[in-house]
């Protein structure tokens, strides 16, 4: 309130009133990898695009060159998830057998598990405020 009528105020008055930022967030995620090979595909999501859209950002991890996190800066508060695969082989896809299940490990944010596919958003979804971590276990 008081914010209010102080903008009111220097808007009257014909002085600047301050502008307020939108606070933002960065997420920092670390993969624990079973293979020491390959890289991990990252994609981060927002609730509109997790169930079939395109990622909001996405990464790429070199495992294979000993890393481990990726970051996202400048991320509006709010929930979001992440679907990752390690593609172990380098091949830059994910590789999966003849009836289409992944032969490559894969995983989601919260560690979540899908039941008869991918880990859906209620389970997936966490929320990022400030600064945020989150470790995945990918197997």
């Amino acid at each position: 309130m008081i914010r209010t009528l102080s903008l009111i105020a220097a808007l009257s008055l014909g002085v600047a009133a301050p502008v307020l930022a939108e606070p933002t967030g960065a997420l920092t995620v670390t993969f624990e990898p079973a293979a020491q090979t390959g890289a991990v595909m990252v994609a981060l999501y927002d609730a509109s695009t997790y169930s079939g859209g395109q990622p909001i950002r996405g990464a790429r991890i070199d495992v294979a060159a000993g890393q481990r996190t990726a970051s996202f800066e400048g991320l509006e508060p709010g929930e979001y998830g992440i679907k990752a695969f390690h593609d172990v082989n380098g091949n830059g896809r994910m590789d999966a057998n003849p009836f289409g299940m992944p032969t490559e490990p894969y995983a989601f944010s919260n560690n979540a598990v899908g039941n008869m596919g991918p880990a859906g958003w209620d389970r997936a979804r966490f929320i990022v405020q400030g600064d945020t971590t989150q470790t995945i276990s990918i197997r």
